[in-house]
């Protein structure tokens, strides 16, 4: 699993252009080296401007906390994965690790 990372503008407007000229091939590649998977997708877009419909990764099945949180706990288990701030001024922010 990569970390899919823009650095300039130059680079944006690169992947920009190929997302939009290829958004099947563009998205599914994304998806593929940056999420998990439970079940792969049929297809990466569906869409009918028509209808104005649009379908992304049909039949596919993703666990949220697995790719959100999950993937993160080898390397960066004790770094900060959240910093809630208290609505009082007095309190003391809580940094929350991936580990919890």
């Amino acid at each position: 699993m990569s970390y899919y990372k823009i650095e300039n503008l130059e680079q944006y407007f690169k992947h920009y252009n190929k997302s939009i000229r290829e958004p099947r091939k563009f998205w599914g590649k994304i998806a593929e080296e940056n999420f998990t998977w439970y079940q792969h997708w049929e297809k990466v877009v569906d869409f009918n401007m028509a209808d104005a419909e649009v379908k992304w990764f049909t039949d596919a099945k993703v666990n949220i906390t697995k790719n959100c949180i999950d993937r993160h706990l080898s390397k960066r288990g004790e770094k900060t994965a959240i910093i809630f701030e208290p609505n009082d001024p007095s309190e003391s922010a809580l940094h929350i690790t991936y580990n919890i």
